[in-house]
């Protein structure tokens, strides 16, 4: 590589070992399906990865791909056009994401949140009528929680959803919400019955094309510039009773069942991203010139990639035995709250870190390290800040 060529905005290492440790919690087959998910991403997702970043948003195409694919029903039940294949392959699909350095599309938050949702609540007719498009990508899906004035706080949640014969109107307006834009159905949060805080939420599967659904605006993010992320209002949307998942006023618990996999996810996509950060850096720093010798020749140079090196070992082999508890519906909350918690700094430290010894090549947009840099970051907020996370560990102790 010459001195003054930009590194590849979309590399990626090997994924069966962490710099040298065999994984054991994949079998062949997933290996062969992790083969086939990395060819469909280099091939038809990575070209096309800047055009979607400067345009806001994935097109729907790539979502009906990679529901031939069987892309987005891994977890989802064979009766509903999934593979019902679980959770390591979810994993796989993740993985790879991240270690491309690709934010979107959202199909983490399509496939492996909302779906589940309606496969464990959701009664034989909403599966029927939402799973299999979930599967094929023809129905793209949201969940819509945070509001401009309420954050994430169930019990501040200001939108309503007030019965009215065999309708609920719902006023109020979401923020912040990933596959809104393009999205067809929304996993609605609002309040039934205010009187009772957080206790008084319910959850409503909504139609996107519905009147008085208000995709108000796409918002400008310092990362993840591919994904939508939309304004919503709500201006006397009539919902169908029929659509209400669960029990009304039962959603906060549906939503707690829901974290220990949505805070493991955030983890698995940024080990990956880890560990493609550290391969990146010792290839590029390897290859780049500087007073007489290479980057990597600097000792400042090796001892940092070695504590990185140190940490994405380590960090692995905790993720795994994460994975494979979850597999096994083993997870407890509290560790799924370190697992999110310490790998999600993980890697906004790693990232910083590699940045820095890409020189200024590592501030342009078009390289990885810029991009995964600045994606990164909002992992400390999903899925619940850090600073919940450190709360949660400590009520446990």
């Amino acid at each position: 590589m010459p001195d003054d060529a930009p590194a590849s905005s979309h590399t990626r290492p090997g994924a069966g070992t962490t710099r040298g440790f065999p994984r054991a919690i994949f079998e062949a087959e997933h290996n062969i399906f992790r083969d086939s998910v990395r060819r469909f991403l280099e091939a038809e997702v990575v070209p096309e990865y800047a055009a979607w970043e400067d345009a806001g948003q994935t097109p729907r195409e790539i979502w009906l791909r990679a529901g031939e694919e069987g892309l987005l029903g891994t977890s989802i039940p064979e009766a509903y056009g999934g593979s019902e294949a679980g959770f390591l392959y979810d994993s796989v699909v993740l993985e790879e994401l991240g270690r491309l350095g690709l934010a979107a599309p959202a199909w983490d938050l399509h496939s492996y949140i909302v779906a589940p949702f309606l496969i464990k609540f959701g009664t034989d007719d909403q599966k029927a009528r939402y799973l299999p498009g979930m599967a094929s990508g023809e129905i793209i899906a949201s969940i819509a929680m945070t509001e401009p004035d309420t954050g994430s706080d169930l019990q501040g949640i200001r939108t309503t959803a007030v019965r009215d014969g065999d309708d609920y109107v719902v006023n109020g307006s979401k923020i912040y919400i990933t596959n809104s834009i393009i999205g067809d159905l929304t996993l609605l949060v609002c309040k039934t019955d205010p009187t009772l805080g957080a206790r008084g939420v319910s959850l409503l599967l909504v139609d996107t094309d519905s009147p008085g659904y208000v995709k108000s605006k796409n918002l400008k993010k310092i990362g993840n510039k591919a994904q939508d992320t939309g304004l919503l209002y709500f201006e006397d949307l009539r919902v169908p009773a029929e659509n209400l998942l669960g029990a009304e006023n039962d959603g906060w618990r549906y939503l707690m069942n829901g974290l220990v996999q949505e805070r493991l996810i955030v983890a698995v996509r940024s080990i990956a991203m880890v560990e493609s950060a550290l391969e990146q850096t010792i290839q590029f720093t390897k290859e780049r010139k500087a007073f007489g010798q290479t980057v990597f020749d600097f000792q400042n140079t090796r001892f940092k990639l070695a504590d990185i090196a140190t940490e994405a070992a380590v960090g692995r082999e905790f993720m795994d035995r994460c994975i494979a508890e979850h597999a096994r519906a083993e997870l407890d909350p509290q560790k799924a709250a370190m697992a999110k918690m310490w790998v999600t700094e993980l890697a906004d430290r790693t990232l910083d870190q590699c940045l820095q010894l890409h020189g200024g090549q590592g501030y342009m947009w078009e390289t990885w390290i810029a991009r995964a840099w600045a994606d990164a970051r909002v992992h400390r907020i999903y899925a619940g800040t850090n600073e919940i996370m450190r709360e949660l560990i400590g009520r446990a102790l």
